[in-house]
């Protein structure tokens, strides 16, 4: 089954919570705080595996997990640092954040990596806070915890040239006799339901990837069909060849579906057509055909929506009359033309224009039906997790922290009174002045 488009959610690891220790060594009176950081949390990275194809292996595998930290240890020792975890992904895969819509990264080289969540860093341990006013604190820190994040990972296939026309113009057939490919080739429509994908090899040493692209007829750019769903994969494409059925009986069938097909490719991506297309006509050893060929350049000549009348190569892959020169031709084309950029890889500006951006509230406040003041916000969570509960000079420290956020003049202001419970999670505390 081929899969280009998956969702899936990564989750970096925590960092290792902070050790609270004491030297205790014979001989060492007063020995002082000596415990150690928490490791770091793994971080999830993809990169790029050229091996891949598809996105299959995400289709029952969706939720990726990092190590967490190892927590600090006694003697000041470090705690042990996650490694990070490797997604391999095809060539071609775009990331996008599902809840922001951003595009995180476009993975095409192989090697490419791209870190989509990082892991926490580890907590702090006790001799970290140690002050000339308080020597031997007994507080540490919890590890940091690590990133979580909705992606969507979208493959466009990389290849040079890309087939288009209608269903059954014999997209598929020339793709098996000039590659390796081995697509299926059958009387009906919409025979290919995936991309498919061929090495094209000449005899001088150039070689070109060739992919045939399914599902293309009018109203494609707006779903009909199979050609929204693959429309994509065109958009890395340096040539197009656009393959034209010259059997048909009706002599209007060639430009009416010419026609349509580009106008397809303009709603869904006007750029398309500013790329090097050659017209193939296809089935050239059926009796018709000859005839046919010459109407169509002739109704080329008259169509007023073109620039300019394009290249016609006349070919039958069954055959093989003028697959050589067609090849030849697409391999000169593809030499004279630079890879075309995508939208998320357009070049930055010299200069920025900064503008000021409402962040979200570090806290916010709320009362439930009980009565219950419940504090949430992402900073002020953020500080809760990494705050050790065991200890009561942690949670001094945390009071401290909220009172600085400005967390109890809120609370007054909203009409807390003394003894009112407060909650953050399920942690509860009593409120006071």
């Amino acid at each position: 089954m081929f899969v280009d488009q998956i969702k899936i959610q990564v989750r970096a690891g925590k960092g290792g919570d902070g050790m609270v220790a004491f030297r205790r060594e014979k001989y060492v009176p007063n020995g002082g705080p000596a415990g150690g950081d928490g490791g770091r949390g793994g971080s999830i990275i993809l990169r790029v595996d050229e091996g891949l194809r598809t996105l299959m292996d995400f289709r029952y595998h969706r939720i990726f997990k990092a190590d967490n930290g190892g927590k600090g240890m006694i003697k000041q020792m470090t705690g042990r640092g996650a490694e990070d975890t490797i997604i391999a992904v095809p060539q071609g895969t775009t990331v996008k954040n599902v809840a922001t819509g951003d595009v995180l990264g476009d993975l095409v080289e192989q090697g490419d990596e791209l870190v989509v969540a990082k892991g926490g860093r580890g907590g702090r341990g006790n001799i970290r806070f140690a002050t000339p006013r308080n020597p031997a604190p007994e507080m540490a820190e919890n590890g940091e915890p690590g990133q979580t994040l909705d992606l969507e990972l979208e493959l466009k296939m990389l290849a040079d040239v890309g087939l288009v026309g209608f269903p059954s113009v014999g997209k598929s057939t020339l793709l098996s006799v000039v590659t390796g490919a081995k697509p299926k080739i059958a009387e009906y429509e919409f025979t290919t339901l995936v991309p498919n994908l061929g090495m094209v090899k000449l005899d001088d040493g150039r070689d070109f990837a060739m992919a045939d692209l399914p599902g293309l007829i009018a109203g494609a750019s707006k779903g009909v069909g199979l050609g929204l769903q693959f429309l994509r994969h065109i958009e890395r494409t340096r040539v197009l060849l656009h393959l034209v059925d010259m059997s048909s009986s009706d002599e209007k069938q060639a430009i009416t579906r010419f026609d349509a097909i580009n106008h397809e490719l303009a709603s869904y991506d006007p750029e398309l057509l500013q790329r090097p297309q050659v017209v193939v006509a296809t089935k050239m050893d059926l009796p018709n055909a000859a005839d046919n060929l010459a109407k169509f350049k002739d109704q080329l000549k008259q169509d007023t929506t073109l620039d300019q009348t394009p290249v016609i190569y006349p070919i039958s892959a069954i055959t093989h009359q003028g697959l050589t020169t067609l090849l030849q031709y697409t391999a000169d084309l593809l030499d004279q033309t630079p890879a075309f950029l995508m939208h998320d890889e357009t070049p930055l500006e010299e200069t920025s224009v900064y503008k000021f951006n409402e962040s979200t509230p570090d806290f916010e406040i709320n009362r439930d039906a009980d009565g219950v003041w419940v504090l949430t916000g992402e900073k002020l969570l953020k500080l809760f997790e990494m705050t050790d509960l065991m200890h009561d000079e942690s949670l001094m420290r945390f009071a401290r922290q909220l009172r600085g956020m400005g967390v109890d003049e809120a609370l007054r202001q909203q009409g807390a009174k003394n003894g009112d419970t407060v909650q953050i999670e399920k942690f509860t505390f009593e409120f006071a002045e």
